[in-house]
């Protein structure tokens, strides 16, 4: 009894629901349309040209002239004039310090010296330039600068000054200096071995004052 008593309070009831199927109308995807491409085909290469078997030799109508290739090679008994050649000598520019040249320069007015003179003529015809041309500097004087030029030049081949340097403490002493050189007249020219060649010379400016 208590098992039947168990099961009937065990025992329990459902309802059926009801079900209704519903269907789903899926729409198929649009298929993609896959473009065709042309495949290029390679042409087969062109097949081998076969030589022919026969040669056919033509004939030529037209006569070429052979040319004829001369030696340039000479005989031993053939005589080859040779046209003589000048060969210019290129001429050097030689510089011989007035001390030791063999002819010195001639100054204007040492034309008749003897030539063992001719150095003290030209030493006392430059002094004479010298003093004849000297100005001193107002510049210098009101700031009592004093000092010493000393000016190179060279005695061209020609007998013309050319290359005027100066070298001294004072550039308005030496501006000074530049102009009495260049007052210089032309000379006849030094000489070594009797060829006229240029001679430097320096001399010394002195600025001095009294």
């Amino acid at each position: 009894m208590l098992f039947v008593s168990w099961r009937l309070i065990e025992f329990k009831t459902y309802e059926k629901d009801q079900f209704d199927y519903e269907s789903i109308l899926v729409e198929q995807d649009e298929e993609e349309e896959i473009p065709l491409t042309e495949q290029i085909k390679t042409p087969p290469p062109p097949p081998p040209v076969q030589a022919p078997t026969e040669i056919e030799i033509v004939e030529d109508e037209e006569e070429v002239e052979e040319t004829i290739i001369e030696s340039t090679e000479t005989d031993r008994d053939e005589i080859i004039e040779v046209e003589d050649v000048v060969i210019e000598e290129e001429e050097e520019i030689i510089d011989v310090p007035f001390a030791v040249i063999e002819d010195v320069p001639v100054f204007p007015g040492c034309e008749n010296v003897e030539k063992d003179q001719l150095r003290n003529c030209f030493q006392e015809q430059m002094n004479k330039h010298i003093r004849r041309n000297f100005r001193y500097p107002e510049i210098a004087q009101e700031m009592g600068i004093k000092g010493g030029v000393f000016v190179n030049f060279i005695i061209s081949e020609d007998g013309s000054i050319t290359n005027i340097r100066m070298r001294g403490l004072d550039k308005n002493l030496e501006g000074e200096a530049k102009p009495i050189i260049s007052l210089l007249p032309n000379m006849t020219p030094g000489k070594q071995r009797g060829r006229p060649v240029r001679v430097p010379f320096s001399i010394p400016i002195v600025f001095r004052l009294q």
